[in-house]
């Protein structure tokens, strides 16, 4: 009996199967009724197989088959209206998500759902956030670009502009003084080049097309060179160069990068410390257990708003009018970020009495 109560029950199951592959695209209902027909078919089955060989009478026989036809009614009624229910929570999930696909934020249906549809719309508000924290610095980048395009084409214009009109000059012999004119077109051209050369390096970095050659040096070898590069400019605006807080710690970079650094730093530094005062370098290990040495430029330029200090590192980013130089585009903070990041470092910037201090954080190097 028990065989012929498996083969039934088998036979009916093979065709639930088949039935759910065809139907495998169609709503979770569909699915739903087709499991509880496949049960109650299966029941009807292996109990019509066994009735079978038992040899049971008519009577006895409607009355099993009677009660296995009202199970199926309520198992089908049943599954209904657990798979309308379903499918409504499931197509309100769809909605709430199809608005957070369309630049919206994603917000789970307050009606109650089954515990798979609770957790996927967990996955999906979390999926919502970071989307939206995407978009917002897209729409971010995407101003600084517009940004740098606008000053980067204004900084070209106007030294182009006097290129034209001293070489016209010169061409056509009012100048009474050549020599001045030429030294003039040689530091505009100097100029342009360095903007160019930043342009460069930046979308280096942006492509990720950075090769670094690392190698061991002392951080007060490197902070020496960058002091001694910067030296001129801080005498021509009447700046003092300190460098006296820096230990002789080691690290693993590229020196030539490294330097640019520095540079860039001590550079914007000077230009934006008032004469007779004062740029200090200082480098020291990082905190305790953190395996690091901390970088630091220290200026005088009198502090940046509180609400231009997480933009201070954007690419074309100058700050107010009183802090924008005479030159450059934006660009040298930008790059100072990208080389720093790939050493595996970080840079920061906030300010201190009288000034700001920008922090370039680096991987200690191996004893």
């Amino acid at each position: 009996m028990a065989a012929f109560a498996f083969l039934g029950a088998a036979a009916a199951g093979l065709l639930g199967a088949l039935a759910l592959r065809l139907l495998r695209h169609r709503s979770v209902v569909v699915s739903l009724t087709v499991i509880a027909a496949v049960a109650v078919t299966a029941m009807l089955a292996g109990t019509l197989s066994v009735a079978w060989a038992m040899f049971l009478n008519r009577h006895d026989l409607g009355v099993v088959t009677t009660v296995i036809a009202m199970a199926a009614v309520v198992s089908l009624a049943t599954a209904l209206i657990l798979g309308r229910w379903v499918a409504a929570r499931s197509n309100a999930l769809t909605l709430a998500a199809r608005s957070f696909g369309d630049g919206g934020s994603f917000a789970a249906p307050a009606r109650a759902a089954t515990a798979e549809l609770d957790a996927l719309g967990r996955e999906l508000a979390a999926t919502s956030v970071k989307l939206g924290a995407s978009r917002e610095r897209e729409r971010a980048l995407e101003t600084s670009r517009r940004e740098l395009v606008a000053w980067i084409s204004h900084d070209l214009r106007t030294p182009l502009a006097g290129l034209r009109a001293m070489s016209e000059a010169l061409e056509d012999g009012l100048v009474a003084d050549p020599e001045r004119y030429y030294r003039q077109i040689r530091t505009e051209v100097d100029r342009m080049n360095s903007m160019v050369g930043d342009l460069f390096e930046l979308s280096r970095i942006h492509a990720g097309a950075l090769a670094l050659s690392p190698s061991r040096m002392s951080l007060y070898d490197l902070v020496g060179d960058a002091l001694a590069g910067a030296d001129p400019l801080a005498r021509e605006l009447g700046v003092r160069l300190v460098g006296d807080g820096v230990e002789p710690l080691p690290v693993e970079v590229d020196g030539k990068e490294m330097t640019r650094v520095l540079a860039n730093l001590l550079v914007n530094a000077i230009r934006r410390t008032p004469a007779d005062g004062t740029v200090a370098v200082a480098a020291r290990r990082g905190e305790p257990g953190t395996d690091t040495v901390v970088l630091s430029v220290t200026d005088g330029c009198g502090g940046i708003p509180e609400q231009d200090l997480p933009r201070v590192f954007d690419t074309g980013w100058r700050g107010t009018e009183a802090r924008t130089p005479p030159a450059g585009a934006g660009l040298g903070l930008a790059i100072v970020r990208g080389i720093v990041e790939a050493h595996a470092g970080r840079a920061d910037v906030r300010n201190v009495v009288g000034g700001c201090r920008f922090e370039v954080t680096l991987p200690a190097a191996e004893h």
